[in-house]
């Protein structure tokens, strides 16, 4: 019914804009000239009548209105200007037509243009630029204009429906587990407070009745110094808030991390669960070759550029190469061998991989090939083979060409996949430890 009414309001307001840019309609009086262009640009103040729940979301709507009732409009307009050419002798008249329609078009068109611009999350760098390159070219515009409606209406209903969701259960909570969750980051980031390496995730479990903490530990170091700095971590956070223990949920290197962290002595007892994410528990090939290959010196030049670029950021020792090399299969063989599960913990692990290289983002669409060589179905990263470990373990994936990349876990791209919804995969996931008495 939503629906309908939608496409009925689009149809009456695009009519109406074609209406108030006909100069045959205007020429039959003040009245009707001073009334046409009254509703139009109220028509240009609100567009649409349905709209979703946020600011935002409204913004977008009303933008995408917009566009979709300018094509609707232009479609009249150019079909009028055909009829003209035949049926109008007077060309003054079918110029000062012409001229008022292209005007008022344009209205339309940039009003739209540049809400959906500004406050559409989805449109990406990809579709923005093709939007603007594409802008000029006959019909690629109309190709490029329909790219940038689809992918607004995808996204004004994919979040709609998740902003329902969570007012329907909101009274359940059900991430409000019996311990908080503590999210550790992987290698080569921070934990920087306006930029969140989970993305939306957070957001989403705290909605739901989750309360999260950070690891806050450095972005490149070994395994054993990131391992004692999340256990400085657990114990800081145990003794501020009395919880006795948390949920760790990490990912990538941040897995290995923990899991080092668990070996220190007292840690086991304050932590209650490990999830573990695209963790490359054994290694992965390519890091070994890529060490083998690469001369030393063009290593240290990169690690000295690193270092010094995240001390200026907040890392105290930032260590670049301990933490390249301790992905390496084999260090990882020797690390397994060396740190066993901590008893009364439970581990489960998840990991995902990508279809085809074109599925996942730069840099992940490159890498890709050198892990598939080495390490065979990858995320873009790690290899299949290497992210079981626990009692559970899962591996996700979607249909098509797509698949699910390394980055995509940690809603890197802050990218809506039709198939995997990653905030309420990590609600989901929350929940499961809840129910489990976590």
């Amino acid at each position: 019914m939503k629906r309908n009414a939608r496409v009925l309001n689009y149809i009456c307001c695009g009519g109406i804009v074609f209406a108030a840019s006909n100069f045959y309609v205007l020429c039959q009086g003040m009245a009707a000239t001073v009334l046409l262009l009254t509703v139009y640009f109220m028509v240009n103040i609100v567009p649409v009548l349905i709209l979703p729940k946020t600011k935002r979301l409204k913004t977008c709507a009303r933008g995408n209105a917009l566009l979709i009732e300018f094509l609707i409009s232009t479609a009249l307009s150019v079909s009028l200007f055909f009829w003209s050419l035949v049926n109008v002798p007077d060309w003054k008249i079918i110029l000062a037509n012409t001229l008022i329609a292209i005007v008022l078009e344009a209205i339309v068109f940039w009003n739209g243009i540049i809400r959906v611009y500004l406050r559409s999350l989805q449109l990406g760098i990809k579709i923005r630029v093709i939007g603007v390159v594409c802008g000029l070219i006959p019909v690629a515009q109309l190709v490029a204009l329909g790219m940038i409606i689809q992918t607004v209406s995808r996204e004004i209903a994919y979040e709609n429906r998740r902003i329902l969701l969570d007012e329907e259960r909101t009274d359940l909570q059900i991430c409000a587990t019996r311990y908080p969750v503590l999210m550790v980051h992987g290698v080569f980031f921070r934990d920087f407070r306006y930029l969140n390496y989970w993305g939306r995730i957070p957001d989403a479990l705290q909605k739901n009745g989750a309360k999260i903490f950070y690891g806050n530990h450095q972005s490149a170091a070994s395994i054993d110094q990131s391992g004692q700095e999340i256990a400085e971590r657990i114990l800081q956070i145990v003794r501020e808030t009395g919880c006795e223990k948390v949920n760790i949920i990490a990912h990538s290197k941040g897995g290995l991390d923990c899991r080092s962290a668990l070996s220190n002595p007292g840690i086991a007892k304050h932590v209650a669960t490990l999830t573990t994410v695209n963790t490359p528990h054994r290694g992965c090939e390519f890091a070994d070759y890529l060490l083998s290959k690469v001369p030393k010196a063009e290593q240290d030049v990169v690690a000295v550029a690193y270092n010094a670029a995240m001390k200026r950021l907040g890392d105290p020792n930032p260590d670049f190469m301990a933490a390249v090399t301790n992905l390496t299969a084999s260090y990882c063989k020797a690390f397994n061998e060396r740190i066993m599960d901590a008893q009364g913990v439970y581990y489960q692990s998840i990991g995902s991989k990508l279809n085809k290289a074109s599925g996942g983002r730069f840099p992940m669409n490159f890498t890709y090939y050198l892990a598939h060589y080495f390490d065979g179905a990858n995320d873009g990263l790690v290899g299949e083979d290497s992210f079981p470990w626990g009692a559970d373990y899962r591996l996700l994936t979607v249909n098509g060409k797509r698949g699910i990349s390394h980055g995509d876990m940690i809603d890197l791209n802050r990218q809506n996949i039709e198939e995997f919804d990653v905030r309420e995969f990590y609600v989901q996931l929350v929940a499961d430890l809840k129910k489990r008495g976590f």
